[in-house]
């Protein structure tokens, strides 16, 4: 067989991944990436241990997707949470599961697996090209913006793999998208996901607790119910605890124009009986003894119960429970994107084929963020792109052995 030329623009996960899998079938390919070194975003997640994937149960876990879950379940099915592990342990790096099920390296870094990744992804024959900026089509190929000038170059197929719009200094930034709507691809607005938001604090509070944690609370939207922590920000809240209720917020905000998150601050304690302790409290003495004495409440817990409850509600022992046990934070909108994790929208799953392939544009495929899915934070992100860049692997193969 004569080695096809495939060219892959986006050197993070879906794009190394497709690499290595159509590099290994013996085609000629080559990662173009416009920054300085390769997986720059995927090396930043792993400061802080790398969610490599989850190990919750897989039929739930496939779920995890949103709207874009059974979409993508053939691409997950084919690279499951276990596979993500045999592979990350082929590459040297072992890992375990913690606490809450996310799946971790041992190293607790993702230094070490990349480097291993590179190094196989080389040693396949697969060619990294750093600091190309890929600029759009002409003459039915593709321009790079590189530091010796204008690049253009053919390839039998191409994979777009080019990431959403969080962190755009790492990379990923949406450039991609009025190239692709040039061409008459469906796209759908990049929104930030995994996200914190803006509140409007007093400037009392603001002043007194940004920065300041709160524990051991449980958080409710229309995505459900969650106990864990998040942080008082100087613009609004943020943290994990956050994240996983940033999908539900970001959507009701833009469909209704207002957004609440309920936070229970007593979950141990019923309504019933932070009333009656409540209620045994003397009148005269200031709200702060009373949270204390009555609700064990203090600190930014207590700041928060003044900051947003009405002087009615503070009084009465049973309506000051009830906001106890469902504190209403109104969210005024999303951190911007380049603060967001991750990203919602993309590429709609409408202008693919079932291989992953555009089409508006024969031969040209697109995989990972920049596809039309969001994904919780816990390693769903990095398992879909995994997944979704062997998957368009596997469409641009069958595709390029196609006869003609």
């Amino acid at each position: 067989m004569t080695a096809k030329q495939i060219a892959i623009i986006g050197g993070g996960p879906a794009g190394l991944m497709a690499a290595e899998m159509l590099s290994s079938s013996g085609h000629a390919v080559t990662v173009y990436d416009a920054m300085p070194t390769f997986g720059r975003k995927f090396l930043l997640a792993g400061k802080s241990g790398l969610n490599i994937t989850h190990s919750e149960d897989y039929q739930h876990f496939a779920t995890r997707f949103g709207a874009a879950s059974d979409r993508l379940r053939t691409a997950l099915d084919a690279f499951t949470p276990d596979d993500v592990k045999a592979w990350a342990s082929g590459l040297g790096t072992e890992t375990f599961t913690g606490t809450s099920g996310r799946v971790f390296p041992i190293v607790m870094k993702a230094s070490p697996l990349l480097r291993a990744w590179l190094k196989r992804l080389e040693a396949q024959g697969v060619k990294l090209m750093i600091r190309h900026r890929w600029t759009g089509f002409a003459d039915a190929g593709l321009v790079f913006e590189t530091p010796n000038g204008a690049l253009a170059i053919h390839s039998d197929a191409t994979l777009l793999a080019l990431g959403g719009a969080s962190w755009p200094r790492l990379g990923a930034d949406g450039s991609w998208i009025p190239l692709l709507r040039d061409k008459g691809v469906e796209i759908t607005d990049l929104q930030p996901a995994n996200c914190g938001f803006d509140v409007d604090w007093s400037d009392v509070f603001n002043d007194r607790f940004a920065g300041a944690p709160l524990k051991s609370i449980t958080t409710t939207s229309d995505a459900g119910t969650f106990p864990g922590e998040f942080v008082i920000s100087r613009h609004g809240i943020e943290g994990s605890l956050v994240y996983a209720h940033s999908a539900a917020l970001r959507d009701r905000l833009t469909q209704q124009g207002h957004a609440t998150l309920l936070v229970d601050l007593a979950p141990g304690r019923s309504i019933e009986r932070l009333a009656k302790d409540l209620a045994r409290q003397d009148g005269k003495i200031s709200l702060s003894n009373r949270l204390r004495k009555g609700a064990g409440l203090e600190g930014v817990k207590a700041a928060l119960v003044r900051e947003l409850g009405a002087p009615a509600n503070l009084s009465d022992p049973s309506q000051l429970a009830g906001l106890i046990k469902a504190l209403p934070i109104p969210v005024a909108r999303p951190r911007p994107i380049a603060e967001a994790i991750s990203s919602a929208g993309g590429i709609r799953f409408d202008a693919l084929d079932e291989h992953y392939m555009l089409k508006n544009l024969p031969g040209v495929f697109a995989a990972g963020e920049m596809l039309d899915w969001e994904a919780p934070t816990g390693g769903y992100l990095l398992t879909a792109c995994f997944a979704t860049g062997r998957a368009a692997a596997a469409g641009i193969n069958e595709w390029i052995l196609r006869p003609s």
